[in-house]
């Protein structure tokens, strides 16, 4: 498909990119927390969010679909909040101040209690009262969501939010506690498999009614699971293949059913694992750790079968670096990532509230200067 100057869209860009080829630069796509957001509309002068991200030149809009319509979480008279999956949630704060002196909070929900932990047998388990259902949600205004992204010319990624977004390691650890659950693997995988079940049996159906609703109207379906630590795998490459890889084949095939792409979210040191990505149907591998992963070895060697998207490090660039080292961050990912396509700029995670919006700013400023591709 050509396109004379200037009349690429954003979904052109991205969905060339997934292709492995070269539009007129490198997609950019933008994760931040909501104070990072609210700090650079005012910064720019923006009215909103969908302003800043137009500004910015960014080219992917993220829907939540029935996530934000259907179920509330409850809050219990001691403030804990229990999620849909019965998980009960307490809200911790964190503050700071960044590199500039500029004092920042951060406020996220910390796993309180995890309900199935102190379960013993598979009929415990099998008899849990919190199990979440498809039909618990209402599904109306998922096409129309999806539409109203669509009118930005961007490409259109659907994943729920961060409570309900495709997963499996990380569901079960929010249900079974993280040390419980990862012995389970090993002790009992008969609980371990009852577990994770109950968990694609769920996101199987749910999945199903969004894409129905939304009509053809999703360019990319998202998940995101944190399988890596900073220096390896939270599971063996074996543990692996015996207890998640077909389960994540068939989201990836139920997504591919229905004329989608797929983008999988994983923290930590994942590379071990790309091979079983990519034989599961995966197209683009998001977060990209570089203080966990070799990228350019990502690109030389999984390259022609996956696209990327991140890379951008959160942990000690953004919130330490200059404007100047930010700058030549970014050079190098287009460099290590850009060519012959294949690469979404991104964060490896959201900005907090420690990034500088000087650093924030000067992101945005090279994402332009360097994602133009030279042929």
């Amino acid at each position: 498909m050509g396109h004379a100057a200037g009349q690429w869209t954003g979904r052109d860009r991205v969905l060339a990119a997934l292709r492995h080829d070269q539009a007129d630069r490198i997609p950019v796509d933008y994760w931040a927390d909501r104070e990072v957001t609210e700090r650079l509309v005012r910064h720019y002068g923006v009215a909103d969010k969908e302003a800043l991200l137009r500004l910015l030149g960014v080219d992917l809009r993220y829907v939540m679909g029935p996530s934000f319509v259907g179920l509330q979480m409850r809050v219990h008279d001691d403030g804990l909040v229990e999620d849909h999956w019965g998980v009960l949630r307490k809200a911790m704060t964190v503050q700071g101040t960044d590199r500039t002196g500029r004092p920042w909070t951060w406020t996220y929900q910390h796993v309180h209690r995890s309900p199935l932990q102190d379960a013993t047998t598979v009929q415990e388990i099998e008899r849990y009262a919190h199990w979440p259902s498809a039909d618990q949600w209402n599904y109306d205004t998922v096409r129309q969501e999806c539409e109203a992204a669509g009118q930005s010319g961007c490409a259109v990624v659907n994943g729920g939010d961060r409570l309900d977004r495709t997963a499996q390691l990380k569901p079960a650890m929010y249900l079974r506690g993280t040390e419980q659950f990862l012995s389970d693997l090993l002790l009992e995988p008969a609980i371990a498999e009852c577990i994770l079940e109950h968990i694609a049996d769920y996101y199987l159906t749910y999945n199903e009614r969004v894409f129905q609703a939304a009509q053809g109207t999703i360019d990319i379906f998202f998940m995101g699971d944190d399988m890596g630590t900073q220096t390896g795998l939270w599971v063996s490459p074996k543990l692996y293949r015996k207890f998640f890889k077909e389960r994540f084949r068939k989201f990836n095939d139920l997504a591919h059913k229905y004329g989608m792409k797929t983008m999988y979210h994983s923290c930590g040191n994942v590379t071990k694992l790309i091979p079983d990505f990519i034989d599961c149907g995966l197209d683009v591998l998001q977060s990209l750790q570089p203080a966990a992963m070799d990228l350019q070895l990502l690109k030389r060697e999984y390259g022609r079968d996956l696209a990327f998207q991140g890379g951008v490090d959160i942990q000690e660039m953004m919130p330490k670096g200059t404007p100047s080292d930010v700058a030549e961050h970014v050079r190098q990912r287009a460099s290590m990532l850009g060519a012959g396509g294949g690469y979404i700029f991104g964060t490896a995670h959201n900005l907090l509230p420690d990034v500088p919006t000087e650093n924030a700013v000067a992101l945005f400023d090279a994402y332009r200067e360097y994602g133009r591709y030279t042929r």
